[in-house]
Order: structure tokens, then sequence, then C-alpha cells
């Protein structure tokens, strides 16, 4: 019905492929579009990424969003909308980037805090992954009322009041379950030490 060789593609509005897109779901119209809009989006993809191999990544991942997409929306403006695609994808990736930053500050917070002084020397010359795998590994060792006590005052930075409050432990508790959390998990970290 509307078979067209990829010369004809080219001579193609952006609203016909994407139309013909949607009768045929041959992917050679999507890929007449991407031809046509590759650059924009890979420099909106490095004005917020500003690393070129996470932007290509991130192009590669707008193609795909597209092709899921446009079966299931009527897009009049492809430009805006891919644009905004692009845009709404970086953000999402520059978030997870920086949870997981965030993340291992903490893991690296509360080893400085459990320790109290400097961390032990595989510590410091540990990746970021090791390090997380290695505290992880160590919270996981712990009681459950220590774990989540740990959790609350380290990662989410709550006072022993708010942790009273979330989990109905007497102030005396949430003390004593971070002392002997504390303790427990020096005790852990110290033996990858030995």
């Amino acid at each position: 019905m509307f078979s067209v060789g990829s010369n004809s593609r080219q001579q193609l509005s952006d609203s016909e492929l994407i139309e013909r897109y949607r009768h045929s779901y041959d992917n050679g119209y999507i890929g007449e579009l991407f031809h046509r809009y590759t650059h924009m989006l890979f420099g909106v993809c490095m004005k917020y990424l500003k690393d070129e191999e996470k932007s290509k990544d991130a192009v590669m991942d707008v193609f795909e969003k597209v092709l899921k997409d446009l079966k299931r929306h009527n897009v009049e403006n492809f430009r805006t909308w891919v644009y905004s695609v692009t845009k709404n994808l970086c953000l999402m990736a520059l978030r997870k980037d920086k949870s997981m930053d965030a993340r291992h500050e903490g893991y690296l917070y509360m080893a400085h805090r459990i320790m109290e002084s400097d961390l032990p020397e595989h510590l410091n010359g540990e990746s970021e992954e090791e390090t997380d795998r290695r505290l992880n590994e160590a919270i996981g060792s712990l009681d459950d009322k220590q774990q989540q006590c740990i959790r609350l005052f380290y990662f989410e930075k709550k006072s022993y009041g708010q942790i009273e409050v979330q989990t109905g432990f007497t102030n005396k508790q949430v003390k004593s379950f971070l002392q002997n959390g504390k303790r427990n998990l020096k005790i852990h970290l110290t033996k990858g030490n030995e």
C-alpha cells in the first residue's frame, strides 16, 4: 500500500513519514526521521549529559522510544515532540546518576562516622562499586531494628525524634540500636582489613 523506496522517503514530510510508519510499522520511515534529526538530538544530549558516549547511547534510547510511542500517540510536530522526548530522557538519566552519587556519598559518610576516624585503607582504595557492595553487605548483617535505625539516621539523615515517630521505638531504643549497629558495622568493616 505505502511501499516507498529510501529516495522517495526523503521527499516525504515528517507527518507523512509518521503516518506511513503507523500504517506499516516499517522502521525505514522512522529511520528517515532520525536521519533528519540525529544531529539535533545528539546536540541536546550533549547539552545535558556532557559526555559523548552517554549522548550516543541516549540518542539510541530516543530512537527506541519513538518506535514504540508513535504507534500509540498522534504527533503533530515531530521536531518539537522528539526534542521534548530527548530532553526528558536526558533529565531522567541525570537524576538517576545523581541518586547513585548521593547513595555512594551516603555510604562514605556513614563509613566515616562509624569508624569515627579515617576509613580503613582497604575502603579508601576501593572502587565506588566495591565500597557500596561492602557496606551493603555489612548493613545486611545487622538485625532488622539496627538496620532500620542505621538507614534512617545515616542515609535519610533523620533525627532521633523523627526515628522514634517513624518506627515507634523509644528514644533509648533508637540510641541503643544505633550504638550497637555502629559497633557491629565497625567490626564487620574492620574484618575486611585483616
